[in-house]
């Protein structure tokens, strides 16, 4: 692949990544600040469900900002990228045993489900392609602090 086109495919990888973290980042804050009743408007949750939801919604916030954070130099962040995508992951599929013990959630729930499922993996495929096609000349920081070797 040219030059060229692995720059544009860098670029669009980055920008659909930008854009994409800003749904947990924004479902993180919307968590933080309203609990449970960011997804349930007519919630009344007790205190440990409301304390859960916003420890809960401050890990999802943490985890849009880590992955905004990949986004400047996202052939090179593949620990990082691997962490993420392997903690939403974890996430949905646990959302999806709900899903099986409980029925079919709202739509804003099954969006949330094959963005855990579905996207997050193959975004997280496509960088490691993207990275198995750079130049070996210049490791990255995941490699420097791994003593050189690709990670």
């Amino acid at each position: 692949m040219s030059s060229h086109w692995q720059t544009r495919e860098r670029r669009l990888l980055q920008s659909i990544v930008a854009v994409l973290a800003l749904v947990p980042i924004l479902a993180g804050a919307a968590g933080v600040l309203q609990g449970l009743c960011a997804v349930d408007p007519g919630c009344a949750a007790s205190l440990g469900a409301g304390s859960h939801a916003h420890y809960l919604s401050g890990l999802l916030l943490a985890i849009g900002f880590g992955f905004l954070g990949t986004v400047p130099h996202i052939e090179a962040r593949g620990e990082r990228f691997r962490l993420l995508t392997t903690l939403v992951l974890i996430g949905g599929l646990a959302r999806l045993y709900g899903l099986v013990r409980n029925g079919m959630p709202d739509p804003a729930m099954q969006a949330a489900l094959a963005m855990e499922l579905l996207v997050t993996p193959s975004l997280a495929v496509w960088r490691e392609q993207l990275d198995s096609r750079r130049p070996d000349a210049a490791p990255s920081p995941d490699e420097r602090a791994a003593g050189g070797n690709r990670v």
